[in-house]
């Protein structure tokens, strides 16, 4: 088959590889349909996962077919489509049981990091069981691979973990594919009395305005600028959600610059360096901070979501391409300014195409 290779010299290559067996009776093996590329991913190939080595496998997100059960999987059958989990769960240990199945102590994120991944014709899914999720029909199967990884993060990492409540203020730092689906969740989902989001570039702000936000910020304009501006839009009180959805060392100084006392910060970045948590200017203005890897608990729940339109996230595919042209793919997700890029999906070979758009 073919896969996505990570060479260890910030790039991939594509590698014939043999086709992936039952190891285990717990193991499903799954004809991947569409997968796509996650930020994690660039950070893999930035050097920023120490735990991906070089010769893997690269993606930990993708719809696909069933080709093969173990004995123990009884609640799936061959042939069957499914919605592959970003986070693989054993469903029986120490964490699951409180579910933090991304603490899973023989899963977690391991698919395209510790073990090969979704960028493949086909794909070995352990603990097949707890990490796969059947697809219904009414759903598009190329807006379901947002539902792998990028749906359950904004809900689980951002709106959950920021404990948005009914006339809220909420401010998003970050315009990707995350921060502007945390957008569309708060607006549809909770009814805050405000919302603002704070980025870089022009375009996606305008974006966040047409989904429906109050206030758009951008950094390009000065951070202190952006950062005084939203502050004001508040009454300098300071928002009572804010949401970083970045990464960086310069998000998470606006995230605590902009929270207000008694609000939540919710950070939900990949960071690949150390970051100044202010406490001599906010031990005492009674915040919480929380931060979490994706669990993908909330994806039954996900799923009905779409199934009913409470929530849409067929806005986030915004370019498709043949696995032909994983390249071509890389390169759009890699530069979105330029591109105009959300989440690309990338079709297997044995699917009928039309290439790139």
């Amino acid at each position: 088959m073919k896969a996505v290779i990570y060479t260890g010299e910030s790039k991939i290559a594509v590698e014939d590889r043999p086709k992936p067996l039952i190891l285990e009776p717990t193991d499903a093996v799954v004809k991947v349909l569409h997968t796509t590329i996650c930020g994690t991913d660039l950070h893999i190939l930035q050097g920023h996962v120490p735990s991906c080595s070089p010769g893997r496998i690269l993606g930990h997100e993708g719809v696909g077919v069933i080709e093969s059960l173990g004995s123990d999987v009884t609640n799936f059958t061959v042939g069957q489509v499914v919605v592959i989990s970003c986070i693989t769960s054993c469903g029986t240990c120490h964490y699951c049981h409180r579910k933090m199945s991304s603490q899973c102590e023989s899963g977690g994120w391991i698919l395209g990091n510790k073990i090969d991944g979704t960028q493949a014709e086909y794909v070995r899914i352990p603990h097949a069981a707890f990490s796969l999720h059947l697809l219904p029909d009414t759903i598009d199967q190329k807006v379901a691979v947002t539902l792998s990884d990028t749906v359950p993060t904004s809900y689980e990492c951002g709106i959950l973990n920021g404990d948005i409540k009914p006339d809220s203020t909420v401010a998003t730092i970050g315009t990707g594919p995350i921060g502007l689906m945390i957008l569309q969740m708060a607006k549809k989902l909770f009814s805050p009395s405000m919302t603002a989001v704070v980025g870089r570039g022009h375009a996606r702000l305008k974006t966040a305005m047409s989904m429906g936000a109050d206030h758009t910020f951008s950094v390009l304009d000065g951070q202190d600028i952006a950062t005084a501006s939203a502050l004001s839009a508040t009454s300098e009180r300071g928002f009572d959600v804010v949401i970083e959805a970045v990464g960086t060392p310069e998000s998470f100084g606006i995230a605590q610059t902009l929270v207000g006392p008694g609000g939540t910060i919710a950070s939900l970045g990949v960071f690949g360096e150390s970051c100044e948590l202010h406490l001599e200017k906010l031990w005492n203005r009674n915040i919480c901070l929380r931060t979490r890897l994706v669990d993908a608990i909330s994806t039954p729940d996900i799923l009905k979501m779409v199934d009913t339109d409470s929530i849409d996230p067929r806005f986030l595919i915004s370019h498709s391409f043949s696995f032909d042209d994983i390249h071509g793919a890389y390169k759009a997700f890699e530069a979105p300014s330029k591109h105009g890029t959300l989440k690309v999906v990338v079709t297997m070979p044995h699917i009928i195409t039309n290439g790139s758009s």
